[in-house]
């Protein structure tokens, strides 16, 4: 029963990974101040509509494959 419960939460685990791993766009929204990142923009001018009136700039996502 624990090598089960192990083994499933283990499946779970990759399969999320893995989800998340495809959510990340091709370009990165870095807002000024604090430094906060959010790499989730498929397109240039999405990145830049988020970044409008905040300081921060938009750079290619560099772990994207």
């Amino acid at each position: 029963m624990r090598k089960t419960l192990a083994v499933a939460i283990t499946i779970s685990s990759l399969f999320l990974s893995l989800l998340a791993a495809h959510a990340e766009g091709t370009w990165c929204a870095n807002y000024g101040g604090r430094g906060g990142t959010n790499c989730g923009f498929h397109s240039f001018a999405q990145c830049q509509a988020a970044v409008s009136g905040t300081g921060g700039f938009c750079s290619q996502n560099s772990f994207k494959r």
